[in-house]
């Protein structure tokens, strides 16, 4: 399978590290000149690095857009990763269109446009691979009719008065629920005896509107 990236930043880089893992062909689209440089020095297997912006239809074409079989966007801008994935889905019909969706009230949006959207960049992976995307596509189906979305938040990014505590000790609104605990890019189930770090990324089931007051829930308090 030959898969586009636009975007490689964190999550760029670990879904091309993955996929090339798994024996697939990538190329990354990345306009940062140093980020460029070090995927094309640490990426292995069969990778092609184009330093550009994944938003110009010709550095799509430079990528081998025409053979690709998935155009993921994974930029921490909702706005690229919209007009990357028109790009690829209109002008140059690939097949499969995945975003990553940075926050969650523009999931509408790309899905009315027909592109996959996620809000929780650890089922990008999964989705990509044929075998999970029945299991993965009913799940999204799952939480969009129970108005319910997968919501990420990394606390290494901010600070939050949660440090240290249990997740029982960590008062969500009602219908919320913390799922998985990153430490260290490695997702594990949440109970609730697990602890949050500084550090770590959060994902949380959660009823759409209700985003701030999770955010909330963790950040500091004034």
């Amino acid at each position: 399978m030959y898969i586009i990236i636009n975007g490689g930043g964190k999550i760029g880089e670990y879904l091309a590290t993955t996929m090339l893992g798994k024996g697939h062909e990538v190329a990354i689209i990345e306009k940062r000149e140093n980020v460029a440089r070090h995927l094309a020095e640490i990426l292995p297997g069969k990778q092609l690095v184009i330093c550009g912006d994944g938003c110009d239809s010709s550095y799509q074409n430079d990528a081998g857009i025409v053979h690709a079989d998935v155009f993921v966007a994974t930029t921490g801008m909702d706005d690229d990763n919209l007009v990357s994935c028109e790009i690829a889905h209109s002008v140059f019909k690939v097949p499969r269109i995945i975003a990553r969706v940075n926050n969650p009230k523009n999931l509408r949006i790309f899905k009315e446009l027909g592109i996959e959207a996620v809000s929780s960049t650890t089922i990008i992976s999964r989705i990509i691979e044929e075998e999970a995307f029945a299991d993965d596509m009913a799940l999204v189906s799952t939480l969009s009719k129970n108005n319910l979305t997968i919501m990420e938040v990394e606390l290494s990014k901010i600070p939050f008065f949660a440090n240290g505590r249990e997740v029982r000790h960590i008062t969500l609104p009602a219908g919320s629920l913390i799922v998985a605990i990153s430490h260290d890019d490695n997702f594990e189930t949440a109970s609730q005896e697990s602890k949050i770090v500084e550090g770590d990324t959060i994902l949380a089931l959660v009823k759409q509107g209700d985003e701030d007051l999770v955010r909330r829930a963790l950040h500091v308090r004034e």
